[in-house]
């Protein structure tokens, strides 16, 4: 085993189950173009107020959600419990900007938690560290009123009562929901306005270890140590994630398309094979990934993600054994070109995943003599006959791939 700095937190299920469930939902589901459409186009809280009128997601059903998460191969979920608009899906006491106040006049975080926890799925909570309905919240380089006046804007905000405020809506989720699985905070930018020190960063998560043992926190909060996974957005690492030249436990965060919220005219979604390749190639490097949905405002998942889902689901169905309690190859096992390793230390199996099958009924797998008993299609269990020379190994496969996205050959070591 690779030498991997230990989590705070109990890693062990994350580092099994290695895919999830991202949810971006809140107002700007509404507009429609992009979560951060607050910020992009300067609105003030008046003219965002419309959002908050008129939110009615009058078709959201969790456990529509939640089964199509779990029919794809999902083990856990993200949800967003409050972006950086500042508005909450639960009933919070600290707050009137929250979704029992608006047209759904019901909480909405609730009813998820039971669906996903009904599905058997890990529950993780983000939770906005910025907060730009809030008046306390001082404005900074990234704030919707970043162009105003400082002096004025900031005339009677006092960040430490923000930060009071913050570690309250925290205390709330962690006390009210059964136990939280995966604190995802989001985050601190110190050189455009906030540091660990604006949100008292670690008296927070030590009272979200206090009330939730075992918790995972993830890296954004702004502290050097008192984290358990980092978390790579929107990018695919060339190799195992390290921090000062040691390997970490770490979550790729990626989306459909190019928007984290509900977005009507994104075009840039990315094909269903992609999306199977990402995620090996993320757990072939260590990790784990985190695929993003943005619900629409009626509260439904876009059609054209749940396409995505069921055809990941339909791969999966065959081939999760490939990514379930995987991780990188041992050295020494190199991937024939246009393939991806993964490994299962506990079964002494290995997963060859052909991103481009090849052409002609053979691959040659390089060093790898000596050290396979059995080879088969992973989709069918149909047996791959191999031979050994001068130290490679020889599989002869069919010419037809077995699957249309990516076809995989699991070796017996």
């Amino acid at each position: 085993m690779p030498d991997i700095r230990p989590t705070i937190g109990d890693s062990s299920w994350f580092v099994r189950d290695r895919f999830g469930l991202f949810i971006h939902w809140g107002l700007y589901a509404l507009p429609a173009r992009y979560e951060w459409v607050k910020q992009i186009e300067r609105m003030d809280d008046a003219r965002y107020q419309r959002y908050f009128d008129h939110f009615d997601p009058d078709l959201y059903d969790p456990q529509a959600w939640a089964d199509a998460a779990a029919d794809a191969g999902m083990r856990y979920m993200v949800v967003t419990t409050k972006h950086h608009e500042g508005f909450c899906l639960w009933d919070s006491d600290q707050t009137d900007y929250k979704a029992t106040n608006t047209p759904a006049g019901r909480d909405l975080l609730g009813p998820m938690v039971d669906a996903f926890r009904a599905r058997e799925m890990r529950i993780g909570f983000y939770h906005s560290l910025i907060d730009w309905h809030h008046p306390d919240f001082v404005v900074d380089d990234i704030h919707p009123q970043r162009r105003a006046d400082r002096a004025t804007s900031n005339a009677g905000r006092d960040q430490m009562r923000y930060a009071d405020y913050l570690h309250a809506q925290t205390k709330e989720l962690l006390t009210r929901f059964g136990t939280i699985d995966i604190m995802w905070f989001d985050f601190t930018y110190p050189d455009q306005g906030k540091t660990s020190e604006d949100w008292r960063a670690a008296s927070l998560v030590e009272m979200v270890r206090q009330l939730q043992p075992g918790i995972l926190v993830n890296n954004r909060s702004g502290l050097s140590d008192d984290w358990d996974f980092q978390t790579p957005e929107q990018t695919t690492p060339r190799g195992w994630v390290e921090v000062d030249g040691r390997r970490v436990v770490w979550e790729a965060c990626h989306t459909f398309a190019g928007s984290w919220g509900y977005h009507r005219d994104e075009a840039s979604w990315k094909s269903t094979g992609q999306l199977i390749r990402l995620l090996v190639d993320t757990v072939g490097k260590g990790g784990n990934l985190l695929l993003n949905v943005g619900p629409t405002g009626r509260g439904e998942l876009d059609e054209r993600a749940m396409d995505r889902l069921a055809g990941i689901g339909r791969w999966m169905r065959r081939h999760s054994r490939s990514i379930y309690g995987c991780t990188q190859a041992p050295a020494g096992f190199v991937a024939p070109p246009d393939s991806r390793l993964t490994h299962n230390e506990a079964t002494q199996r290995l997963y060859i995943h052909c991103f481009a099958w090849p052409p002609f009924g053979s691959l040659r797998l390089e060093g790898f003599a000596g050290r396979v008993r059995y080879a088969q299609l992973l989709n069918d269990a149909s047996e791959v006959p191999f031979s050994e020379r001068d130290g490679d190994v020889r599989l002869t496969l069919p010419v037809p791939p077995p699957d249309p996205d990516v076809g995989v050959i699991e070796l017996f070591l």
